[in-house]
């Protein structure tokens, strides 16, 4: 389970930015996330919940924004989503997708800090 793992290089980045932020007391953690990053939210959601225990960000929350695929449709000219992950073409046209320009995010957007 490669979630544990993420999680707690994200709890390290968590900790820095507040030691950079006079050790403020960080409350939530917000994170974007693709369904193509590979990582399942749901284990990583219990992941952190496992790895903040017994930590200075015990009690810390991970709050996950979903960030849906889209591609960049030649044919449309424009961004699009795509029928589903198992068929990466445009939901439009439906043209194979060549760009994707959303969907592999996992990104830390935002903390939450109490000073």
């Amino acid at each position: 389970m490669h979630e544990l793992s993420i999680a707690m290089s994200i709890l390290d980045v968590v900790e820095e930015e507040s030691a950079r932020h006079g050790n403020a007391r960080v409350v939530a953690v917000h994170l974007k996330l693709g369904p193509l990053s590979g990582v399942v939210k749901e284990a990583l959601l219990a992941s952190f919940e496992m790895a903040r225990e017994g930590t200075t960000l015990d009690g810390c929350k991970l709050i996950i924004k979903e960030i849906p695929i889209l591609i960049d449709c030649p044919t449309c000219g424009a961004m699009r989503s795509v029928v589903s992950i198992q068929e990466m073409r445009c939901a439009t046209c439906g043209l194979p997708a060549e760009t994707v320009v959303n969907g592999r995010e996992l990104e830390v957007s935002a903390m939450e800090l109490v000073a």
